[in-house]
């Protein structure tokens, strides 16, 4: 039993808090971009830059960081990565130029890597059976919704005190995470037994991998598809990932690759790509909609959002109490159907026009979906695998994570694009917009979504434009979640008998 000093609450407290502000920094950044590049004097692709930093760092340390918390520590990589984005994000705020803020956004990155790789891990020696099902609902609710309001906080901080403050905030919460990690979690890892070598060589191959695969897909929308850079970077990501597994095939590496064998693990690996893709891949575009739509600013859009973020916390208040009465690929399925019909109804809004009550309804099943799907895959990740792997498979799973939301918003961008070309009669260097007096400032006007820039006559072709690729977009994603939901049957295995999560995680050692 644990002690008083080193109860689970602490570890369920400081897990969520660090999950919090690495979810928010996901997105709260966005909102500022233009009062960065206006206060340091820089373009604005160039600032864009402290956005890809970050979702490089992180994307490509997640899965390293999660087989070495199996071998060092996770509470030991949990506070280390925290120490390093308090850092990073202290870097942040006092950046003199976007060189110092786009090299502290990637360690930022890497900070954040090192703190979620380990979490589901840490949140499965601490809880068994039923209450490790209410800790991981209760966690994804929280991070999710933290996700859905980065454009509120971001808005509120830039708008009252300034856009360096996004970042100054995490200091003070950093240092106390990072405090009650060393003095109240409990340190958990594999058994000595059963712990794996360290694989140096598996390590760098995985971060290499890893950052060009993601590479491609957070700059081929700006840079294009076909531009030497992306063509490369994708084409060494496949080599490199190509390399990484044959270098696994001795069985004592980085990855154990029998994990993959296992049908839950592997299904809820791709799920959560797939959930991922359908939901914050979506996002940007819902964000963009909405102030095109409405005409509001970035904060009155995060109030717009509430219904979004406020379902992802009342629903995942019962998800818990669900998946003791239904397995696993059920709730996934089920979640995975609300999400596509929130998305039908987001599509049905712009079409029609329609006022915040239809985008509402949207946004609320959007939200519902996404929380009744992650919990569950959550929980297969760790419970369908060995104790000794628990870092391990944590950290795939979540190394899955940013991929599908960087994937959504290549694909989801390029279908936007080309919808919008369409829309404004620009495929063929004809229409009512195109030429130089038409196409550049339409184009300009619809994708930030500031119509009142354009001339009158134009307004209503360049808000149909819009409205038909957003429309495009929300149902290509509706697509992705009808896939989500025929490939949740993968996920009965788990309920068949892979085994339970409470014997699991018997085997790891905690300490003090």
């Amino acid at each position: 039993m644990p002690s008083c000093r080193h109860t689970p609450r602490w570890t369920f407290a400081l897990v969520s808090a660090g999950g919090v502000v690495m979810t928010l920094d996901v997105t709260v950044v966005n909102v500022a971009l233009s009062d960065i590049a206006r206060d340091l004097d820089a373009g604005l692709g160039r600032v864009q830059w402290t956005v890809s930093a970050y979702s490089l760092a992180f994307g490509a340390l997640l899965l390293t960081a999660g087989a070495l918390s199996d071998r060092v520590g996770r509470r030991t990589v949990f506070a280390a990565g925290m120490a390093l984005f308090t850092l990073a994000s202290a870097g942040c705020g006092l950046a003199p130029g976007t060189g110092t803020l786009i090299a502290a956004r990637a360690a930022q990155g890497l900070g954040g890597a090192l703190v979620f790789a380990p979490t589901l891990a840490l949140l499965a020696a601490a809880y068994e059976g039923v209450r490790r099902q209410r800790a991981i609902a209760a966690f994804a609710a929280v991070a999710s919704a933290a996700g859905a309001l980065g454009p509120v906080v971001g808005g509120l901080f830039v708008q009252t005190l300034g856009w360096r403050w996004i970042f100054l905030v995490n200091v003070p919460i950093g240092v106390l995470v990072v405090a009650g990690a060393l003095a109240r979690m409990p340190e958990s890892a594999a058994p000595h037994q059963t712990r794996r070598r360290l694989d140096p060589v598996g390590a760098a191959l995985g971060v290499a991998a890893l950052l060009a695969l993601h590479y491609p897909l957070v700059t081929g929308p700006q840079a294009g598809w076909t531009a030497p850079q992306v063509l490369g970077s994708a084409a060494a990501g496949i080599v490199l990932a190509g390399a990484l597994v044959a270098s696994q095939r001795g069985g004592d590496g980085l990855i154990d690759m029998a994990l993959l064998r296992i049908r839950a693990f592997s299904g809820a690996a791709v799920l959560g790509f797939l959930a991922r893709m359908s939901s914050l891949g979506v996002l940007a575009f819902t964000t963009l909609w909405l102030r095109s739509a409405h005409a509001l600013s970035a904060f009155e859009v995060g109030l717009y959002l509430l219904p979004l973020t406020g379902s992802l916390l009342v629903a995942g208040l019962f998800v818990a109490r669900l998946q003791t009465a239904f397995a696993p690929g059920q709730l996934v399925a089920a979640g995975f159907a609300l999400q596509a019909l929130g998305l039908l109804a987001l599509a049905a809004a712009a079409g029609a026009d329609a006022g915040p009550a239809a985008t509402a309804w949207g946004l609320v099943l959007l939200g519902a979906g996404g929380a009744v799907i992650f919990p569950p895959l959550m929980g297969v990740a760790v419970g369908a695998v060995p104790a000794d792997r628990a870092g391990m498979a944590s950290g795939l799973t979540n190394a899955c994570y940013p991929l599908g939301t960087a994937a959504g918003v290549a694909v989801f961008g390029a279908l936007f694009s080309a919808r919008l070309e369409s829309g404004l009669g620009t495929g063929h260097g004809s229409g009512p917009t195109a030429g130089a007096d038409g196409l550049v400032p339409a184009r300009a006007a619809v994708e930030t979504g500031r119509f009142e820039l354009l001339e009158p006559a134009l307004r209503p072709i360049a808000r149909s434009a819009f409205s038909g690729a957003f429309t495009a977009v929300c149902l290509a994603s509706a697509l992705v979640c009808v896939l989500g939901v025929l490939a949740a049957r993968t996920l009965r295995t788990e309920a068949c008998g892979l085994g339970s999560p409470g014997r699991r995680s018997s085997s790891v050692t905690q300490t003090s």
